[in-house]
């Protein structure tokens, strides 16, 4: 189906002032945002609008319940100069998961892909050369004013986009998890809910105070690894790729991860999707068998593990010889940005000349 998106251009575009190939992590935002609005049982109002403060009622639902969920995405510069979007299908539907897990509605799969294709192709040129890329928020939050713990019946979804560059400069290093849970089965750890993230925080803020960048969060009984705040983990033990399930609800279904694995086994790589224990880990370090550590994600990529802090055990994984991990980051910002062969279907490449037609 084809949605009129009418689009309300800037007068003046922001560009000239940034840098867009040396910026930090969300700080700059592009020249547009697509809008939606859902009322009485439907998606309407579609609109691109210069970037904007939005308003809302100091009674909104979402202010006070966090009915909120949100993706994030990227968009990279191929050899031509046209932006490259990647797993569009794999973002909506986790998109519309997290909705369904927080009693929103789901938002259309078709007005999504055109919305994200309109918006990225009218502010192409934010789209920073490679390694850095378009940084792509879609988010939808609860629009009614009402106080009472319920659903909302009206919600807003907007997208925006930012140039960035990668979200941790340096070798990350983790606090182990030892009497706070991030999630637990039957939450909604899988869900890219707004309350996920900030039930994290204080937590965080401590050990960065400790001199850590993140937490390695823990299951209920503190045994099994799940994942950082920011991103999920892959281990290397004896040859052996390891990264924990994401079927129990507890863990966010990383689609870096998902693209990771699927590159890995492609290759012929041993790799094992499974529990792993806090106990395993030690071992593997203790017998000079653990490899590597490395972090997953959108804004990530790869996030290399120098440490990880268990009680009074600091365990220093080397950032030498990491072969496996430095191929996994280079061949997915090759084939984003269109240097290698799309062998999986991954890949929309933006069409300028329909976007362009789309505005008024």
């Amino acid at each position: 189906m084809k949605y009129k998106i009418p689009v309300n251009s800037i007068e003046q575009s922001k560009l000239p002032k940034v840098d867009i190939n040396n910026v930090p992590f969300g700080r700059f935002y592009s020249d547009h945002m697509f809008c939606a609005d859902y009322v009485d049982g439907e998606w309407k109002d579609f609109r691109i609008v210069p970037f904007g403060k939005i308003t809302m009622s100091p009674a909104n639902l979402t202010l006070h319940y966090g009915q909120s969920v949100f993706e994030g995405m990227k968009a990279s510069k191929n050899e031509k100069g046209n932006p490259m979007l990647f797993r569009l299908d794999r973002h909506i539907s986790r998109l519309n998961n997290s909705a369904k897990r927080m009693g929103m509605p789901e938002f259309p799969e078709d007005l999504f892909f055109q919305a994200l294709h309109q918006l990225v192709g009218l502010d192409r040129n934010w789209v920073p050369d490679s390694p850095n890329a378009l940084y792509i928020r879609p988010f939808m939050f609860a629009a009614d004013e009402f106080i009472g713990v319920r659903s909302s019946d009206t919600y807003r979804f907007i997208i925006f986009t930012g140039p960035v560059a990668s979200y941790y400069k340096d070798p990350v290093k983790l606090l182990t998890a030892e009497n706070s849970i991030r999630a637990a089965k039957g939450g909604v750890g899988a869900a890219k809910t707004a309350g996920n993230y900030a039930r994290t925080l204080q937590p965080m803020n401590e050990a960065s105070k400790k001199g850590f960048d993140q937490i390695m969060w823990m299951s209920a009984d503190f045994k099994y690894i799940q994942e950082c705040g920011t991103m999920n983990l892959f281990f290397i033990i004896d040859g052996t790729i390891i990264t924990p399930p994401t079927t129990d609800g507890t863990i966010l279904e990383g689609i870096t991860r998902d693209s990771f694995i699927t590159i890995l086994e492609n290759n012929n790589y041993k790799v094992e999707i499974r529990p792993l224990s806090i106990d395993e880990v030690i071992e593997a370090y203790h017998n000079g068998k653990l490899e590597d550590v490395f972090g997953s994600g959108t804004a990530a990529v790869v996030a290399p593990v120098s440490e990880i802090t268990y009680k009074d055990l600091v365990m220093k994984i080397p950032l030498e010889g990491r072969k496996i991990s430095e191929f996994l980051k280079d061949e997915l910002n090759n084939i984003r940005s269109g240097k290698s062969q799309d062998k999986y279907g991954w890949i929309q490449e933006v069409s300028i000349e329909n976007t362009l037609e789309e505005a008024i």
